[in-house]
């Protein structure tokens, strides 16, 4: 299946990803993308920008090398009410918001909390994605996951990254497996990422491919496959 979208990449803005906003839209350009989303790490991970760059996307011309850009954030949820450190107006500026758990933020809890904490960050209006739900050293209950989703109408991330054989995050094969089953289930909408921190994995999504093949994964259920289905998932398009 052929995918237009990569909303899920880091620039060197992040403090650990490896190239510029431009050179990461010509990837993508060449990758034959419509669309791609900057969402560099929030300010609770270490090394990455602080709120004013956030502010200060405005500036920021929205379409590179034929490429249209999304740019926002990947909040980071900081304890197992939800909380993520942007604030809901900062958010509600992003084109693009994913919410994730991260080690050096938040520590593993209980499945209970680790659920929780998911659960109450699709709570706030302007979050749009779950990134990487699949990491296994932050198990959670993917019936209850999906169901949130559902209700809130938050988009699960499918992570290429996740996937590859070089990622430190535990288990996604397995755990990728049990929430499609449940997205299948309650026909409920993913987005398959890259998650790319360097220019070369932009628009990635082989790991990704072969898991939604194994599972038969309907086609109407991943957003990557048009604009017309992203738009009512993204700030960009739901609130402007």
């Amino acid at each position: 299946m052929g995918f237009i979208m990569d909303l899920h990449t880091h620039t060197l803005v992040s403090g650990h990803a490896y190239n510029t906003m431009r050179e990461m839209a010509q990837a993508a350009a060449d990758r034959g993308l419509e669309i791609l989303g900057i969402t560099e790490h929030a300010p609770g991970m270490p090394g990455t920008c602080q709120h004013f760059y956030f502010h200060n996307l405005k500036i920021v011309e929205r379409s590179m090398y034929g490429v249209e850009l999304l740019l926002g954030a990947e909040v980071n949820i900081l304890d197992y009410e939800g909380h993520v450190d942007l604030k809901s107006r900062e958010m509600a500026n992003l084109d693009v918001v994913i919410a994730s758990l991260h080690r050096p933020c938040i520590q593993a809890g209980s499945v209970q909390e680790n659920t929780q904490a998911y659960l109450r960050a699709m709570e706030e209006p302007y979050i749009n994605i779950i990134g990487h739900p699949d990491d296994g050293r932050y198990p959670v209950d993917y019936l209850a996951l999906v169901q949130g989703a559902k209700e809130h109408g938050v988009v699960l991330e499918l992570n290429n990254h996740s996937l590859d054989p070089i990622c430190m995050r535990a288990n996604a094969w397995e755990n990728d497996r049990e929430m499609l089953k449940w997205c299948i289930r309650y026909e409920q909408p993913i987005i398959v990422d890259s998650d790319a921190h360097a220019d070369t994995y932009v628009g990635r999504s082989d790991h990704a491919q072969e898991l939604l093949k194994e599972m038969a994964f309907p086609e109407e259920l991943i957003l990557n496959r048009s604009r017309d289905a992203i738009r009512p998932y993204v700030n960009k398009y739901k609130y402007r």
